[in-house]
């Protein structure tokens, strides 16, 4: 009989030795130790703390270590009392008294047993664990984006996560969708940001008839080579995927293009995703304030609250006719709603202490998902997801992007234009890693320092010495920083050191302690804020003098164009993942 037969005959159900670990978020394998081996176990008596230890039953760790430890300590069982007139126990250290051949050769059984099926047990995990990672891993299926996205991940800064449901008809029941010949347009995008702080997370929805441009985007073919795809101008947003051959790097460059935020990485995920991620976890509780019969997405609820799977769940983003004006926005927001449930229901104690729901889940989103090379790994899956978990749901922001009629379609409103008044700071809003909820972002120490970095004398302009270097601005951002410093703000003793050794995020400041009121001059120039500003060390400019080093990153929007984050997100329409809402 091999060890799990074993379990199960000792009434061990193996499911039960794996045990979550609310720190790590992940299931480990516990087993109850090895009986000791350097002395016989005597008779024990059933009591709260060790009932079933002989059945296998793991007790608590604490409980563990004190039936099974030193004589005396608390928790031990006192050996059977002696008969009157037998021999005394000897004392520790001396010979004991020979316990009978049968005692003996039954305990030896019991310590062979159990640490021989510990060893096998914990062998057979992890190669299971092994195997079974690397068939997940043969779910997902990815696309090379080259350039568009990064090559890795990191847990130790904000990340953009680019969020595409497609609208291809892919899958078993889902031809009978209309469009069924559709090449897979950009249905449904979120980008999802999530703070470097993870305090908060802001998940932004771009409608797919928002009029866009769409810049020329190289795609990596099957053999390795490249293949330009021309861009296009004033054309709906859904077609920077699938139109003319393009991949979700063209929607990436696209949404770049819109909002001046890189997205470092992408999900894109088709119709079966809704039907199986809802089925994995249960169903899915949606509301609705007035009962729903939708004739084009089959879609039949009553009014108030119900639980929704598979191709009910489906119906439900997909219906548009039942809600608001029966447009895409409102559609959005119904999206939003049932977003905001799926993660409320992933997240819960319900899912997370389930290892059938949880071995569901993972099946469900790797054989749905299709991403970049970037997070093709489900090790590289798993720890998104474990930063993701991070962010209180009160937290988690979902709003549209601000829009507008489009002027161009006349009467009949059929797409939308970016609102030019609110859309910018939203934007900025994002790109600044500020929040949308009320959230302490910096310790209130920390923020006084960073805050302090601006206080205080500020040498004349003619006095800043300072080297500029691209580190992920656009090209020629150094050169036309320098003019802009040498001519318009006399900051006559800067030059270009062009490129930076590596890309940054954000554009910082790097100075020596005795160059703090020449970096407090440059600051109040470029716009930048306290965070900016990054006490270190000077350099030796071409002159052989100490100057500072401003590097120009992801974030740079131009010379003379202020740097400061906004100090508070603007008021837009927007909801919270932790708010149950009905849609109407």
């Amino acid at each position: 009989m091999d060890a799990q037969g074993r379990g199960r005959a000792d009434d061990i159900d193996p499911a039960d030795q794996w045990v979550l670990n609310p720190s790590t978020g992940e299931y480990e394998l516990r087993l109850t130790p090895s009986a000791p081996q350097s002395a016989v176990p005597g008779p024990r008596r059933a009591t709260p703390a060790n009932a079933g230890a002989g059945r296998g039953r793991s007790a608590a760790p604490e409980q563990e270590q004190e039936t099974h430890g030193v004589p005396g300590t608390p928790g031990q069982v006192p050996p059977p009392r002696r008969r009157r007139g037998a021999p005394e126990e000897p004392l520790p250290g001396r010979r004991r008294t020979r316990a009978p051949e049968k005692k003996k050769s039954k305990a030896k059984k019991v310590v062979l047993w159990t640490g021989g099926s510990m060893a096998f047990v914990l062998v057979a995990a992890g190669t299971a664990a092994y195997f079974y990672v690397k068939h997940l891993e043969g779910n997902v299926q990815t696309t090379d984006v080259g350039t568009a996205g990064k090559a890795g991940f990191s847990k130790d800064e904000a990340f953009n996560i680019l969020v595409i449901g497609t609208d291809k008809r892919t899958g078993a029941g889902n031809e009978a969708y209309g469009d069924a010949g559709s090449v897979g347009h950009a249905d449904t995008t979120i980008l999802l940001h999530v703070s470097k702080d993870r305090t908060n997370a802001t998940a932004l929805s771009i409608p797919r008839d928002l009029i866009v441009d769409i810049p020329d985007c190289p795609t990596v073919q099957e053999d390795g080579s490249e293949k330009i795809i021309a861009g296009a101008q004033d054309v709906r947003f859904n077609t920077s995927l699938g139109q003319d051959e393009r991949d979700p790097g063209c929607t990436m460059r696209t949404v770049k293009e819109l909002t001046g935020i890189s997205p470092d990485h992408f999900m894109m995920a088709d119709f079966n995703a809704v039907k199986t991620l809802t089925t994995a976890v249960g169903g899915v509780e949606v509301c609705v304030t007035k009962a729903v019969n939708d004739k084009d997405s089959k879609l039949k609820l009553p009014a108030g609250k119900s639980t929704v799977e598979g191709e009910q769940a489906l119906a439900f983003v997909r219906t548009r006719h039942s809600f608001g004006n029966q447009g895409d926005l409102d559609r959005i927001k119904v999206q939003q709603q049932f977003l905001s449930s799926l993660m409320r229901k992933m997240s819960s104690s319900d899912t997370l202490t389930n290892p059938s729901k949880l071995l569901k889940l993972a099946e469900a989103a790797t054989k749905a998902l299709t991403v970049d090379t970037g997070l093709g790994k489900v090790s590289t899956l798993k720890d998104v997801a474990l930063e993701l978990k991070k962010v209180p749901p009160k937290n988690i922001t979902f709003l549209t992007v601000p829009v507008i009629d489009n002027p161009a379609d006349g009467v009949v409103r059929k797409t939308v234009i970016v609102n030019p008044t609110t859309a910018p700071q939203v934007f900025d809003t994002i790109n600044n890693d500020v929040s949308f909820t009320a959230v302490k972002q910096q310790k209130a120490k920390e923020a006084a320092a960073v805050a302090a970095r601006l206080k205080g004398t500020k040498s004349a302009a003619s006095e800043v010495r300072v080297q500029i270097m691209n580190g992920g601005a656009p090209a020629g951002s150094a050169q036309e920083t320098l003019s802009y410093l040498q001519n318009d703000e006399g900051v006559t003793k800067s030059e270009n050191a062009g490129n930076a050794p590596a890309e940054l995020a954000k554009t910082t400041l790097e100075y020596a302690p005795d160059q703090a009121a020449q970096a407090r001059r440059l600051a109040a120039i470029m716009g930048l804020s306290g965070s900016a500003m990054k006490p270190g060390k000077s350099v030796t400019n071409s002159q052989g003098l100490p100057t500072m080093t401003l590097t120009l990153g992801k974030d740079f929007k131009g010379a003379g164009v202020s740097l400061t984050a906004p100090a508070k997100a603007p008021d837009v329409d927007k909801s919270t993942a932790d708010k149950v809402q009905c849609a109407s």
